[in-house]
């Protein structure tokens, strides 16, 4: 426990603890929203917090050797972290290009409705 400062323990702690938040808000907004996608990102956004975690395990225990297999393992979360969150943010943003679609294709329907209406 002593490979880190009292500064550094707080700002890796506090920092698993505000993704964890993160991914709480994310998930409520997505409850909220009613929109999966949203739901999605904070799935996506779990590999990045087990990276995290394994970093603060392997500091607590004064990074012995015996534990090397935990900075593999927290470098692989975060490739596949990095990776979900890329495809979560990808979905959320093709997703609200369809819903775009949809709402221009609605409302040209309106108004061609309406243009149909002036000229009878």
């Amino acid at each position: 426990m002593h490979a880190l400062s009292i500064p550094t323990w707080m700002i890796h702690v506090s920092s698993v603890i505000e993704w964890i938040a993160a991914i709480w808000l994310i998930w409520r907004y997505g409850e909220f929203t009613g929109d999966r996608y949203w739901r999605g990102l904070s799935f996506a956004m779990l590999p990045a917090l087990v990276g995290a975690m394994c970093a603060c395990t392997w500091h607590y225990f004064d990074n012995p050797t015996s534990l090397d297999w935990l900075v593999t393992l927290q470098a692989t979360m975060t490739v596949v972290g990095n990776c979900t969150l890329c495809l979560a943010a990808w979905w959320i943003w093709r997703s609200a290009k369809l819903q775009d679609k949809t709402e221009d294709s609605t409302l040209m329907d309106e108004s061609q409705e309406t243009a149909i209406d002036s000229q009878k």
